[in-house]
């Protein structure tokens, strides 16, 4: 199940890309738990995650108390990205990674031992935007040849969903190059001219807008329409030893998501946490779907697509990462 929240809100949008999220207070210490399964077996968890609104379940679950009654201690991490942050999920600096699917599936492929525990967020209409700089002649996708782009990371979902809009414009990958630049300095990076165009989710397009930058195209249409953009990925490693505390993630996460899907009231108060909104500049924000369960059928559309666009050498069934012990 997945929804959506959308808000006319009132204030230029900035985002604290290297501030912790809050931390929940769960159990102490590292082998005791009190869930209703009998104890996990690691109550403190660490989970990276880049500080964007398809985290807000996150905050929830550690303001309402969801982690902490299944026994959980959350710390909670920014990064820059799924792509950067994916060896510090293997070298088990983070218990949990919130990452891109596209991140994701390129590491599974390479060696399975990645599993996805949980969905973020599924693209809506504006909710991914690629802009270019107050002035330019670039005006539509097709005047992007031989132009800079600006992405959090490459080989991500930015990179992929933007050379599916090249393709359906006439262009191709080879045609651009990618820079990365994270998303707090990406508009800086545009007005500066370090790159002509730049990737923009929400909230930090809005922040472009209000400093006068144009929109060229909505990234997440056509063939990205209604597209899974990141989940919460563990190791086959962590997974296996400790069943009980992935089961307790998953529940709380889902009693989150779903809070996040009826009360927008709730992702108000969890972006507050995170997000820095100035209340002088009228802005309107559209979010994505939050979800409450992984859905293979729409995480194979974007294996499908990466090999379209040859970000995988072979057909890629996502069945096998995705994690089945479920959160009963």
């Amino acid at each position: 199940m997945f929804g959506h929240w959308r808000r006319l809100r009132t204030g230029a949008v900035t985002i604290a890309a290297t501030a912790l999220l809050a931390a929940g207070c769960g159990s102490g210490g590292n082998d005791s738990g009190g869930n209703a399964a009998g104890g996990v077996e690691k109550s403190e968890i660490t989970i990276g995650m880049l500080p964007l609104p398809e985290v807000a379940p996150i905050q929830i679950a550690i303001d309402k108390g969801f982690f902490k009654a299944e026994g959980l201690n959350v710390k909670a991490e920014a990064v820059q990205g799924g792509a950067a942050a994916m060896p510090l999920l293997m070298n088990g600096k983070y218990d949990i990674l919130h990452s891109n699917y596209v991140s994701a599936i390129i590491n599974a492929s390479k060696d399975g031992k990645i599993k996805v525990v949980g969905e973020a967020y599924v693209a809506k209409p504006d909710n991914f935007l690629l802009m270019a700089k107050k002035g330019s002649p670039i005006t539509k996708v097709a005047d992007l040849k031989g132009k800079k782009i600006g992405v959090n990371t490459r080989n991500n979902v930015a990179t992929l969903t933007t050379d599916a809009l090249l393709k359906t414009n006439g262009l191709t990958k080879d045609d651009v190059t990618y820079l990365e630049k994270p998303f707090p300095d990406m508009v800086n990076a545009l007005e500066t001219g370090q790159v002509d165009a730049a990737f923009l989710p929400e909230p930090f397009h809005q922040a472009a807008a209000a400093a006068g930058n144009t929109r060229i195209a909505d990234i997440m249409s056509g063939p990205t329409a209604d597209f899974p953009i990141a989940g919460y990925l563990t190791t086959d490693e962590f997974s296996a030893k400790n069943p009980k505390t992935v089961g307790a993630f998953q529940r709380a996460l889902a009693k989150a998501a779903e809070l996040a899907i009826t009360n927008s009231d709730e992702v108000d108060a969890a972006l507050g946490k995170y997000t820095k909104i100035d209340k002088a500049t009228a802005d309107l924000m559209k979010l994505g779907g939050f979800s409450t369960t992984v859905n293979a059928t729409r995480l194979q559309r974007v294996a499908d697509l990466m090999l379209e666009h040859q970000l995988l050498t072979a057909k890629f069934d996502v069945n096998g990462m995705i994690y089945s012990g479920g959160a009963k």
